[in-house]
C-alpha cells in the first residue's frame, strides 16, 4: 500500500509483518530503496469479525490482522514506484 497526496509528499505507507519493530522497518526500507528515512509510525489494525447469510445459516469468520507503517523520508528524497513498470 502506497499513500501519496499533496499534503504528504515525502511520507509513504507499507503493509508490514505485525513482529517487525520501527528499527527494522526503518533498515529495511533504506536498503530497499536507497532513501534515508526520518521517521517511522506503526499502527496495528486488528481483525474484524465479519458475517453472512447462506442457504445453511449464518456463517461467520474473521478477517486477518495487519500492521501499517507510515515511513517519513527525510526533505529532497522520494521512492519511484512507477519506474520499472
Amino acid at each position: 500500500m502506497t499513500t501519496i497526496s499533496e499534503k504528504i509528499t515525502n511520507r509513504f505507507g507499507f503493509v508490514v509483518n505485525r513482529k517487525a519493530n520501527k528499527i527494522e522497518i526503518k533498515k529495511a526500507v533504506e536498503s530497499l530503496y536507497g532513501v534515508k528515512v526520518e521517521l517511522v509510525n506503526t499502527m496495528v489494525y486488528r481483525g474484524k469479525t465479519k458475517s453472512r447469510n447462506t442457504k445453511s445459516g449464518v456463517i461467520t469468520g474473521k478477517t486477518s490482522a495487519v500492521k501499517k507503517a507510515i515511513v517519513t523520508l527525510a526533505a529532497g528524497e522520494t521512492i519511484d514506484f512507477y519506474s520499472n513498470i
